[in-house]
């Protein structure tokens, strides 16, 4: 399944809702699904009823059901009933489902984040931000899957315009798989560790380079070399959707149509299993919690020595997830 938000498109007031993208293009909406059966059957308090069932909040999902993926693909096999018997409506119209086409647009897929850890976990690109400073990898490196702790507020969807901070001259493009944790869970074995996986996204982590230059110069940090935006979408596909426990998927991004990079998500030195360990040592991990892969190999313009201007598309790809594009926005004064 792929999981998202969405906003119809012609509200008034529009409120990101819990969807499930259909391959042809349609967001279905469980908690309105639940409610067009409930009240099918003839329940008095069916939007009640509905939002205690399926409460249009992914985060609450994960927090509260105890096989989420199970739980969503129940209301998508209701949805296939309905649909069977031709009980797609509420009675005052509603529908249950909505076109991406012109009915609907694509929001940030998780409504909240619980923590937010980004690994750095691609050798390529380690080895190549250490060789520009003319160091070999830190041993260090190779024993522990490190990390960082990003703010849990400032995500963005597709489409959205990506903020350029006032206080930066210089900033970048980071291609990155990311992780929502669907079980919690502490001291967790390596063994079981899939077990807590929900699903995979597209984490572009914008990056100040300079100002995170200088944070890292005096060994703190990052901080506001990139607290202020991150983009996640454009849904996130969940884990039964793959073959493999660890996904090898393919992964670009296209600035303004050229391809600057493109690598492997395979290519991580460390598997999920072993951050989801490594971070539960004594640590509870708890549904909702994204975690970032890191850049991969070629994936970001410091790599490359390149950089983004306002007013660029980025467009980033990967296999089994979809498409996130974003325009950059013009810095502020």
């Amino acid at each position: 399944m792929k999981i998202c938000q969405y906003i119809q498109s012609n509200s008034p007031r529009p409120e990101k809702r819990l969807g499930i993208l259909t391959d042809d293009g349609k967001v279905i909406d469980p908690n309105y699904v639940w409610a067009c059966d409930y009240e099918r059957e003839g329940k008095y308090n069916f939007w009640q009823r509905a939002d205690y069932t399926c409460p249009s909040s992914l985060s609450k999902i994960l927090n509260l059901k105890e096989d989420p993926i199970d739980f969503l693909s129940e209301c998508y096999g209701l949805y296939l009933f309905l649909e069977k018997v031709g009980d797609l409506e509420m009675r005052d119209g509603t529908p249950v489902a909505f076109s991406l086409e012109n009915e609907a647009e694509l929001k940030e897929p998780i409504d909240q984040i619980s923590t937010y850890r980004d690994f750095y976990a691609h050798e390529k690109h380690v080895a190549k931000g250490f060789e520009k400073r003319g160091e070999p990898i830190p041993e260090a490196w190779y024993e522990i899957p490190a990390y960082y702790k990003g703010p849990t507020t400032g995500f963005m969807g597709p489409n959205d315009e990506i903020l350029w901070p006032k206080y930066t001259d210089i900033l970048d493009y980071e291609l990155e798989l990311g992780m929502i944790v669907g079980k919690e869970g502490k001291d967790i074995r390596l063994e079981d560790a899939h077990e807590h996986i929900f699903g995979f996204t597209i984490l572009n982590d914008i990056s100040a380079r300079d100002i995170q230059r200088k944070e890292m110069s005096i060994r703190l940090g990052p901080a506001k070399g990139k607290d202020f935006c991150s983009v996640i979408g454009p849904v996130i596909t969940t884990f039964d959707e793959f073959d493999f426990k660890e996904p090898n998927l393919k992964m670009t991004t296209k600035i303004n149509g050229e391809l600057w990079s493109e690598g492997m998500s395979g290519d991580s030195h460390y598997s999920w299993a072993q951050m989801i360990h490594h971070v539960s040592q004594d640590e509870w991990v708890l549904p909702g919690d994204l975690f970032g892969s890191g850049t991969v190999g070629t994936g970001c313009g410091l790599e490359l020595d390149r950089w983004i201007k306002q007013g660029d598309e980025i467009v980033m790809k990967v296999d089994s997830i979809g498409t996130l594009k974003n325009i950059v926005g013009n810095k502020k004064n």
